[in-house]
C-alpha cells in the first residue's frame, strides 16, 4: 500500500508489477473496495503491467486534505480524482478499467481525457450520468433493484447508511451478484474501507446528485458541464455485461452503442454478477491485456 498527495486528495493504493510496464488503473465501486481487484491484480502485473488500485474517496484510507472540501460523490469528482492520481504518479497513459463508480471515473477520464487512455474497460457499458433526464422512469421492474438510491434521498436514509453500513452493503452484494459465494471473511475484509469518517456523506452526495437533488463541488463545475452533453468515448474499448448482474441486467450492447465511436467491443460474462472483476478475475484481466497488446 502506498499514500500520494493528488491534491484534493491524499490517496491511498495499491500498486503491482514493474514501474515501467504499461499502466493500468483499476477503479472500484459502491458498495465494495480494492478487494474487488485482489485476483486481477496480480494476473495483470504477472503479464508485465504496472498497476494501481486506488481507494476512491470516501473508502479505506484515502482522505481529504481539507476538512472544509465538500465531500462530494458526484462523478466529475471521481473522474477528477482519478486524474490527479495519474498526474501525482507521473503516469502519462493508461488503460482505465472499472465498474459501478469506478466504472463510471473511467468513462469520465476516457470521454474527457482520451490522450490519457490508452483503452477503456467498463462493466454495463457507458456509465456518464445523463443527469438532465435523471427523472424520467424507468420499467417498474428495473426500478425495483434502485431502492437503496431512492432510500438514501430521505434523511432516514442517510441515517440508516451511517447506522447500517455493513447491512446495506451486505443486501446489495447479495442482491447484485446472486451466484457470488462470498464469506464472511470476504465481507469484512472489504466492509472495514466503509468505516471511513466521510464514507456516508460520499454515498448519500452521490446518489442525491445524479438526481439533481443536491448541488456539486464548484471546482468540478466546468468538468460536469462537459459531460452533460454525454460526450462519446473515442478510445479502443471493451464492455462487459454478467449475465448475473442484479442491478443492471445484461444487454446486447446495442442501446449504447452511438456514446462509442471508437472501436468496441461488447462481451456478456456468464453467471457473473455487478462485481464483475472479483467475481470473474480471468475474464475481466483478460479484457484489459487485450487492449494493451492491441
Amino acid at each position: 500500500m502506498h499514500n500520494v498527495d493528488a491534491g484534493v486528495l491524499d490517496i491511498a493504493y495499491y500498486e503491482a508489477g514493474p514501474a515501467n510496464g504499461p499502466a493500468v488503473i483499476l477503479m472500484h465501486g459502491f458498495p465494495y473496495d480494492i478487494h474487488s481487484y485482489v485476483d486481477v491484480a496480480p494476473l495483470l502485473a504477472a503479464q508485465g503491467c504496472r498497476v494501481i488500485v486506488p481507494y476512491l474517496r470516501g473508502y479505506g484510507p484515502t482522505k481529504f486534505r481539507d476538512k472544509a472540501t465538500p465531500r462530494s460523490g458526484e462523478q466529475a469528482s471521481i473522474g477528477a480524482d482519478m486524474m490527479a492520481l495519474m498526474d501525482a504518479l507521473g503516469i502519462k497513459r493508461a488503460v482505465f478499467a472499472g465498474y459501478d463508480w469506478g466504472g463510471r471515473a473511467a468513462c469520465v477520464g476516457a470521454a474527457l481525457w482520451p490522450e490519457r487512455c490508452i483503452g477503456l474497460v467498463s462493466v454495463n457499458s457507458y456509465l456518464i450520468q445523463d443527469i438532465a433526464k435523471a427523472m424520467v422512469p424507468a420499467r417498474p421492474e428495473r426500478e425495483v433493484p434502485l431502492w437503496y438510491q431512492y432510500y438514501f434521498q430521505l434523511e432516514r436514509g442517510r441515517a440508516g447508511l451511517a447506522a447500517n453500513r455493513r447491512g446495506i452493503a451486505k443486501i446489495l452484494w447479495k442482491q447484485w451478484s446472486p451466484n457470488w459465494d462470498f464469506d464472511d471473511a470476504c465481507f469484512e475484509r472489504t466492509a472495514v474501507a466503509h468505516d471511513n469518517p466521510d464514507y456516508v456523506d460520499v454515498v448519500i452526495h452521490s446518489y442525491r446528485h445524479r438526481f439533481g437533488l443536491a448541488d456539486g463541488d464548484p471546482q468540478y463545475a466546468e468538468v460536469q458541464r462537459r459531460l452533460a452533453v454525454q460526450p462519446p468515448i473515442t478510445v479502443p474499448t471493451i464492455t462487459l455485461d454478467g449475465a448475473g448482474d442484479g442491478v443492471a441486467p445484461a444487454t446486447d450492447g446495442s442501446a449504447s452503442a452511438p456514446k462509442f465511436t471508437g472501436r468496441r467491443v461488447h462481451r456478456v460474462i456468464p453467471r457473473a454478477g455487478h462485481n464483475l472483476p472479483q467475481e470473474e478475475p480471468e475474464a475481466f484481466a483478460a479484457a484489459v491485456m487485450e487492449l494493451i497488446k492491441a
